[in-house]
């Protein structure tokens, strides 16, 4: 028998994405991939190890989780992120037509939700602050780190 997962499971192992993003000085931001209720694809911020502006954590596992899937299109799947998309990161996801966006923090600077929320597709299901205080709470120890 198929065992189904929690938003919480999932959400736990994009956290681990994100703790690796802070221990390589990365904003730590982490994601996975889930289709079928299966991790198909994960990764963190590495803007810094790439060099790359655009090397969000959603960025990453939408090229490896398309990849991995032989096709452009993410309709059958959910990306968890611990913080909530960017600009850029909410129009890729369109592009790729998830089924469904769960994240953890809002950002109120440069969060997708703050500027348009029609930015995901349509059919999109949105669910946000599963692990919020947690995701909040590594990014401003983050930053704190930096001013110190």
């Amino acid at each position: 028998m198929l065992s189904v997962f929690s938003d919480d499971h999932f959400m736990k192992e994009a956290f681990k994405e994100a703790q690796k993003a802070f221990d390589e000085d990365e904003v730590p931001v982490g994601a996975v991939i889930v289709c079928d209720n299966r991790i198909i694809a994960r990764s963190h911020n590495m803007t810094e190890k790439l060099n790359d502006v655009t090397a969000h954590a959603e960025m990453l596992v939408f090229t490896s989780a398309t990849d991995y899937l032989g096709g452009k299109y993410l309709n059958e799947c959910t990306l968890y992120v611990t913080l909530e998309p960017c600009v850029m990161c909410a129009g890729a996801s369109y592009w790729t037509q998830l089924k469904k966006v769960v994240y953890g923090a809002s950002d109120l600077t440069r969060g997708f939700a703050r500027h348009q929320e029609n930015l995901l597709h349509p059919k999109t299901e949105i669910v946000k602050g599963i692990m919020e205080q947690e995701s909040s709470e590594l990014l401003k120890q983050f930053f704190q780190n930096k001013r110190d």
